[in-house]
């Protein structure tokens, strides 16, 4: 029974505990996390749990309908629909340790409905198929104000590979950094 949430639903837990639909309950088991992704891979010994098919976020479309599940405010299963307005979206929110710029982001914007307690859940395709999992909004209020996102499935299943395999991310890193032109660095 592998789960994948967000880092930041588990961050800090000295226990886990996950509820089924059907009110059964289960004490998880943290297989990693990986605070750079904000995904996080979690499991519990069930037998005959349901399970999603992974869909390729690479062949959404903008435009596209989207479903959106979790729990917001307490609210068991809720699902929210939404088009997808941009893909490879950044939201300059990857801070990685020390402050240094490290987090990954390339989110699926959405205008499903979002609120705090969707975080780890699923964004599904209209096949019923994940193609992300939520993550954050944009608010002002602390609530949805129209902007969601989530983590394509094309992070979520490399990070979660790694997580099984090796309980941690495996990434390389180039050694250069990208910064956006203005008139100053195009002179230099």
């Amino acid at each position: 029974g592998y789960i994948v949430t967000n880092n930041h639903v588990i961050d800090g837990a000295d226990e886990l505990e996950v509820t089924l639909n059907d009110n059964r309950t289960f004490n998880a088991k943290l297989i990693g996390a990986d605070p750079y992704s904000d995904l996080a891979l979690i499991k519990i010994d069930a037998k005959d749990l349901p399970t999603i098919v992974f869909g390729d976020s690479d062949k959404l479309k903008i435009g596209e309908w989207v479903l959106a599940v979790g729990n917001p405010f307490q609210l068991t299963s809720t699902v929210t629909a939404g088009i997808v307005s941009a893909k490879a979206r950044s939201l300059g929110m990857g801070q990685g340790q020390r402050g240094g710029r490290l987090g990954i982001e390339s989110f699926i914007q959405t205008d499903a409905a979002v609120n705090p307690g969707n975080s780890g859940g699923a964004l599904v395709n209209t096949n019923g198929e994940l193609v992300g999992i939520n993550t954050a909004i944009y608010s002002e209020t602390g609530n949805y104000a129209g902007y969601s996102f989530a983590i394509p499935t094309s992070i979520v299943s490399k990070v979660i590979t790694d997580l099984k395999q090796y309980g941690t991310v495996q990434r390389a890193y180039l050694g250069v950094s990208i910064i956006d032109i203005n008139s100053e660095t195009a002179k230099q």
